[in-house]
């Protein structure tokens, strides 16, 4: 890997992360557009640089955070509330978890994304338009989130362990509406479990693998691609949020299902290999 591709690598981690788009899909997409086989140091440079956009959301959802850490000192109700929450929907994550490197041996392919693309492409078009005329901010607040409504959220966020390109902001969205928040509550909610669930498997990789990792890539590398996810994440948090107050979930979804298209379509004539 040299400094170009860890600075592609990098962006494309950022700007996608929080997207319902996977960016899973699209680093996996990135890597066997640079000539990059999927093997153990790619597989888990994929995952380590997902701590750039922990910073992120760290940063941009620092009040949140500071409430969580006051309500845990017992001097605000709302933050303990939402604590439990994140506890809560991060749970079902835990067992998953331990079988992801049987997904990453199995299903860590291209066209496994492409059909999660799809997939996911049509579920946002039909969300778009069953939510129709709809504000986003009509439904629950996070702080007024039952912790049935969390553990719904959390089983959610499970699926897109098992199916690579699902998109695991999508899944977490998807629980967050059907728990009845309001559009901009299911965002945020799914930011915030993304820190949590994205500190835990950075971890986890980094205390498995990451060794060998940096050995094959080099520690520079792995650092320009962790800095330059962070900074690009934190604008595609701000461009997630102004496109879902103007335009809905309409525009990912038929983004995805174009991805979809001309992936399957460069996949069919052998310029892309699965």
């Amino acid at each position: 890997m040299n400094g170009i591709e860890a600075i592609i690598l990098g962006l494309v981690e950022g700007f996608t992360e929080f997207l319902p788009v996977s960016s899973t899909g699209h680093l996996v997409l990135a890597q066997r557009a640079l000539g990059m086989p999927g093997n153990e140091a790619n597989d888990t440079f994929a995952v380590i640089i997902q701590g750039g956009a922990i910073l992120a959301v760290l940063g941009l959802y620092w009040g949140r955070f500071m409430a969580m850490a006051r309500g845990l000192l017992g001097q605000d109700r709302n933050g303990l509330v939402t604590f439990r929450n994140l506890v809560v929907a991060f749970l079902p994550a835990v067992p998953a978890g331990t079988m992801a490197s049987l997904v990453k041996e199995h299903l860590f392919r291209l066209d496994v994304v492409v059909a999660a693309w799809a997939a996911g492409g049509l579920l946002l078009i039909w969300l778009h338009r069953r939510r129709r005329g709809m504000p986003p901010d009509q439904g629950r607040t996070i702080e007024t989130l039952s912790w049935q409504g969390a553990l719904l959220i959390g089983l959610c966020q499970v699926a897109s362990i098992f199916w690579p390109g699902t998109s695991r902001s999508l899944m977490a969205l998807v629980g967050g509406l059907l728990a009845g928040l309001s559009l901009m509550a299911a965002v945020e909610f799914s930011f915030l479990l993304g820190f949590v669930t994205l500190l835990a498997a950075v971890a986890y990789s980094a205390l498995q693998v990451g060794t060998a990792m940096v050995r094959d890539l080099g520690t520079f590398h792995v650092f320009l691609a962790f800095l330059v996810a962070a900074l690009s994440a934190a604008v595609s948090v701000r461009f997630l949020v102004g496109t879902l107050n103007r335009h809905g979930l309409g525009p990912f979804g038929w983004y995805r299902l174009a991805l979809a298209a001309v992936t399957g379509i460069l996949m069919w004539n052998g310029i892309l290999v699965p």
